[in-house]
C-alpha cells in the first residue's frame, strides 16, 4: 500500500503490467470529538460519496446516494452511510473500469456535506483504493478540517491506454453533487 500526498499519482497496473480493472474507493469519516457548540453535544455529520464521469470537459454521468449507478453500470455506489459511525469504510464506489465508456476521461471522487456542514466537523477522513482481490493500493488521508462543506478526494484518469490514481484533496464549495461540476472542473 502506499500512502499517497497531494498531487500524488499511481498507475493502476499490477508489476508486470497488466491493467487493473476492477477497484473499490472506499471513503471514511469520523465526527469530530470537539465539533458543535460548548456543552452540546454535536450532530451526527452525514457525507455523501460522489463518483462525478466527465469525457472531454463536459459532465458524462455520476454515482451517488440518490442515483446508484452510472448509465454504463461501470461505477456503483454501494450504500449511504448517514453517520461516518464504525470502523472501515463508510461508503463505498465499486469501479469497472472495462465498462467505462470510451469517451469518459475522467472519474473524480468527492465527498460532500448534504446537511451542509463544512469539513472541519470530521476527523480521520480518507480515501482508499482496493483492487478486487481486497488488496489495499494506495490511501489518501486528509489531514486537519476543510472549511468548505465538499472535498475532492481523487481521481482516476486515463493516460492513454492507461489509467491512473491522482490523490487531490481540494476543498470545494458544494453541498448537493449534481450542483459539483463547476467546482470540479479544474482538477480535470
Amino acid at each position: 500500500m502506499i500512502e499517497l500526498t497531494e498531487g500524488q499519482e499511481l498507475a493502476l497496473a499490477t508489476e508486470d503490467g497488466e491493467p487493473l480493472t476492477r477497484l473499490q474507493m472506499g471513503l471514511g469519516w469520523d465526527k469530530e470529538r470537539t465539533a458543535g457548540f460548548i456543552g452540546t453535544g454535536a450532530p451526527d455529520v452525514d457525507l455523501d460519496a460522489t463518483a462525478v464521469e466527465f469525457a472531454g470537459g463536459q459532465l458524462f454521468d455520476l454515482a451517488f446516494y440518490n442515483n446508484l449507478q452510472t448509465r454504463d453500470r461501470s461505477v456503483i455506489h454501494l450504500g449511504d452511510n448517514l453517520t461516518g459511525r464504525g470502523e472501515g469504510d463508510d461508503e463505498v464506489l465499486a469501479v469497472d473500469l472495462g465498462r467505462v465508456y470510451e469517451k469518459v476521461d475522467t472519474i473524480v471522487f468527492l465527498v460532500s456535506s448534504y446537511q451542509g456542514h463544512s469539513l472541519e466537523w470530521i476527523n480521520n477522513a480518507y480515501c482508499r483504493l482496493v483492487d478486487e482481490r481486497g488488496l489495499e493500493l494506495a490511501r489518501f488521508t486528509l489531514s486537519g478540517g476543510v472549511p468548505q462543506t465538499g472535498l475532492a478526494m481523487a481521481k482516476l484518469f486515463r493516460d492513454g491506454e492507461q489509467w491512473r490514481f491522482r490523490a487531490i484533496g481540494q476543498g470545494i464549495a458544494v453541498k448537493i453533487p449534481t450542483e459539483s461540476v463547476e467546482a470540479l472542473r479544474p482538477f480535470l
